[in-house]
């Protein structure tokens, strides 16, 4: 844990946290997504909350990626979010563009502990001066494989991309039509593609300073050739086969394909592996795979950033009593341990040692492994929130399908994507 620890926490004594309340009963709202196994560990986390503190009660409000977003906005334009949020990194751009998006958490130190966690992490979340969100851990794209499909179509797990786009066909023909080496969804297809250009040419997507695309009309055709080369060698499942199994509204680990393990991989966040893995029939199959590599390459251009943040509504009227539930989730190891990994590795020292005490957090374990990997390789590359942005990968998303269903060709969807991705980019960034 030598490597890890310094890039994830600093050393910092635990501080005492004692705030004061009234006696009245005081519920709480806590929304949050993800999968059966961050919903179980989070509501076992509340039921220890509500035990220690029994004058607050915690309504629990859990959903699946999809809608999660839009709902959120919604509430907040209306001032009837959550109090406690689970945000992802990339809203602050898009909600805080000024920082006061969100309840400022410098303001609530008597309650919340942020001296376990290092001044770097929390400048990632800062906004204006303004402490938009608690970040929680690191979170890195990797590949995840089921071992067991791979040796029944007799490979070794791939190192390198060529590697990688030959074991589609030898798929196809050893384990049947249903069978793929690697599943990557709507944004984890574009962050794919993206690794793959950036190791040839270090070329950011995204011209921050000129607000529009980096990538010329040449790249992008590259980019989406390089997407049609995976589906055309039987690599990846096409949007058409993908839209067949109703994907669109459920995550890929709970549809049967994954489940069987016919297909076969993910290309997915880390923190994500404890979802994916336990609807397989046997969890442990599912093992962090060799990043694919050029042999030239001076950088992995693998996505790297802060993973899921706490925030506290703007609107909320009862911050100091958020506040606590939010240290209790990260920083109290009655909190600490219902919620284990299923928010990914903790930045907060007390958890990050109390996960360790128990054998919960281990650096063999897959989600630390796949931070370990990224750490690594070299991996320069800064991500920027705005490739996260819905609305550029919803472009990406209709390039593919435009190009799956034989709407356009593959200059075509990129002529159409440079457009409108220019568009989009201007008012997003302005």
């Amino acid at each position: 844990m030598k490597k890890l620890l310094p890039l994830l926490i600093a050393c910092c004594c635990v501080s005492a946290v004692a705030p004061a309340f009234s006696a009245d009963q005081v519920t709480l709202r806590f929304s949050w997504w993800g999968g059966k196994a961050r919903h179980q560990a989070t509501l076992d986390a509340l039921k220890a909350f509500e035990a220690k503190y029994p004058d607050i009660k915690v309504k629990a409000e859990y959903t699946g990626w999809d809608g999660y977003f839009s709902r959120l906005t919604t509430q907040v334009n209306s001032g009837t979010e959550a109090d406690l949020i689970q945000t992802n990194w990339n809203w602050l751009t898009l909600m805080s563009k000024k920082g006061d998006g969100f309840y400022d958490l410098n303001t609530l130190k008597e309650t919340l502990d942020l001296t376990q966690y290092t001044p770097a992490s929390l400048a990632t979340t800062t906004v204006n001066g303004k402490l938009n969100a608690l970040p929680l851990s690191t979170n890195v794209m990797a590949f995840y494989y089921n071992q067991t499909t791979w040796q029944k179509a007799g490979l070794e797990l791939p190192k390198n991309w060529d590697e990688l786009i030959k074991a589609g066909n030898v798929f196809k023909e050893k384990l049947g039509e249903s069978y793929y080496p690697v599943f990557a969804g709507e944004q984890d297809s574009m962050l794919m593609i993206f690794s793959w250009m950036y190791q040839q040419n270090q070329k950011p997507m995204i011209d921050i300073e000129k607000k529009r695309l980096a990538w010329d009309h040449a790249d992008i055709v590259k980019a989406l050739g390089f997407y049609k080369t995976l589906i055309d060698n039987h690599v990846l499942p096409s949007t058409k086969v993908v839209a067949s199994y109703g994907a669109k509204i459920t995550p890929h680990y709970e549809l049967k394909p994954w489940m069987n393990g016919e297909w076969a991989g993910s290309y997915n966040w880390n923190v994500l592996y404890p979802s994916q893995s336990i609807t397989l029939k046997n969890p442990s199959d599912l093992v962090l795979g060799p990043y694919p590599m050029f042999p030239d390459a001076r950088d992995a251009g693998q996505f790297q950033k802060t993973a899921l943040m706490y925030s506290i509504g703007r609107n909320t009227r009862h911050p100091k009593e958020a506040a606590l539930l939010m240290n209790f989730l990260v920083n109290d190891p009655a909190g600490i341990l219902p919620g284990g990994l299923e928010r990914g590795a903790p930045l907060s020292k007390i958890a990050d040692a109390t996960l360790r005490e128990k054998g919960i957090l281990k650096d063999s374990d897959p989600v630390i492994a796949g931070l370990l990997q990224s750490f690594a390789v070299p991996n320069a590359f800064a991500a920027t929130p705005f490739m996260e942005d819905m609305q550029i990968n919803a472009l990406f998303t209709a390039a593919r399908e435009n190009i799956d269903y034989g709407k356009m060709s593959v200059e075509e969807a990129a002529s159409d994507l440079e457009q409108k991705a220019n568009r989009i980019l201007r008012r997003i960034m302005r």
